[in-house]
């Protein structure tokens, strides 16, 4: 039975392979890239293809607009925004139209990440006296906390599976950098806020964590307090273990984002003077630069509008779709 299951998979796989290799191709090819950019004065919200073609402006506002991320149908994009006075959660459409708030209160609401189900948005909060994570309905309704603690935590990203969600935290006092400082390091806990452990432990900071899409491992950044230039992109597995690094330049790089299909890393660089928004494949190797101007381009998200297709183990991930066939 188990060798009639896997000459089953392997048949299906052959299949779909057929099939789908030519709409995958031209799914990369209409595939976008949201990021944040000051090149017209202040932080908007851009979009791009993955080329570094047509780029152009979603938001157009005299405040601070950070931190995208798509919903998994790509059709609206979730965003933080000053424009009323303090950072809140704002969704519009993908194409810049239809902005309007989610959050509202006195207090600074920002890195929101869109769940792989499209139902929910978890974020950061400094309502109740330190930045915490917090989930909501995408219409903003339901607002809760996810982690009580008295230090931050933030920069929050689901897992594929949408069972849980990886953070920033500066919760461990005993463990301190070369200058005194609390590191940050990475945790997980699943969506109920239950089930907290920590990934990573060491004098470096360790922040921006980005599930890739297997499920099996997670991007982030890390960096030495005492020198700038040391912040780098690592990738560990999805339980902490056998941290690499990727990226090795004398500025600093950061904010990674899966393609979807697992083979590529965005990121943004200080390489060539000022940041840009670069790209890297998974391994590491052949980076590229996908903007070029005078001004910060930081924050990228990747987003894949129609269908991907990856093999994890016996799993078949269809992401756009969101469906899983399990063998």
């Amino acid at each position: 039975m188990h060798r009639r299951d896997n000459l089953a998979h392997l048949i299906l796989a052959g299949v779909l392979t057929i099939v789908l290799t030519p709409l995958m191709t031209a799914v990369d090819a209409q595939a976008q890239i949201a990021f944040v950019s000051k090149r017209d004065g202040n932080p908007e919200i851009y979009v791009m293809d993955t080329n570094g073609k047509n780029q152009r402006r979603l938001t157009n506002n005299g405040h601070d607009d950070y931190s995208p991320s798509w919903s998994p149908n790509g059709k609206r994009i979730v965003f933080s925004s000053g424009r009323d006075g303090n950072r809140e959660i704002y969704v519009m459409d993908a194409n810049g139209g239809n902005q309007r708030r989610l959050t509202n209160n006195g207090h600074d609401d920002y890195s929101p990440s869109w769940s792989p189900d499209g139902e929910r948005i978890v974020f950061s909060s400094g309502r109740d006296g330190n930045p915490e994570i917090y989930v909501m309905d995408t219409n903003g309704k339901n607002q809760r906390r996810l982690t009580n603690n008295g230090h931050d935590d933030y920069l929050p990203s689901w897992s594929p599976d949408g069972k849980r969600i990886v953070f920033s935290s500066q919760r461990v006092e005993h463990f301190r950098d070369d200058l005194g400082n609390v590191t940050t390091e990475i945790y997980v806990m699943d969506v109920d806020g239950g089930n907290e452990q920590r990934l990573t432990e060491n004098r470096d900071e360790d922040w921006s964590p980005s599930w890739a899409p297997d499920g099996r491992h997670i991007a982030f950044s890390s960096w030495k307090p005492a020198n700038w230039a040391s912040l780098e992109i690592y990738v560990m597995d999805a339980n902490g273990r056998n941290p690499r690094r990727l990226t090795k330049n004398l500025q600093p790089d950061d904010s990674p984002s899966w393609s979807p299909d697992g083979e590529r890393i965005v990121f943004s660089s200080g390489r060539d003077g000022n940041r840009e928004i670069y790209m890297i494949d998974a391994n590491g190797r052949n980076p590229r630069r996908l903007t070029k101007h005078g001004s910060r381009d930081i924050s990228p998200e990747w987003y894949t509008p129609a269908l991907a297709v990856v093999f994890v183990g016996k799993t078949l991930t269809a992401w756009g779709w969101l469906k899983r066939v399990n063998q």
